[in-house]
């Protein structure tokens, strides 16, 4: 499974999840880095079949209308910390990859994963 983490998050993600053996690209390692369109993140994850890792709900709306992203996890926990952020995924990864094989939307709440 490949895996798009976009600016909002942490590098600590992409390393938890390279750690996990997973492929993964963040932002970060563009070359436009964090400043990377968001029309460009989406032709990458659907050209290299990408999940998106974002907080940015802009991806929600090319998500709906254009069927972009190729796969999208939306997370949406408001304002805690990256360390909380980064338990949730500790927490949840199995059951997200597990998801993925089947839907194309997630979202990641303080508390649950939800399936759209």
């Amino acid at each position: 499974m490949k895996f798009l983490i976009d600016a909002q998050l942490p590098m600590r993600i992409a390393n938890l999840l390279e750690n996990l053996g997973y492929d993964v690209i963040h932002t970060k390692n563009l070359p436009l880095q964090n400043a990377t369109p968001d029309s460009e993140i989406n032709k990458l994850s659907i050209l290299e079949q990408r999940i998106v890792i974002t907080k940015n709900k802009d991806f929600l709306d090319y998500f709906l209308i254009k069927k972009e992203p190729y796969k999208l996890l939306l997370i949406t926990t408001d304002n805690i910390s990256n360390k909380q952020i980064e338990q949730s995924f500790i927490q949840n990864i199995f059951q997200i990859v597990e998801l993925f094989m089947k839907y194309d939307f997630l979202e990641m709440t303080r508390d649950s994963l939800i399936i759209h």
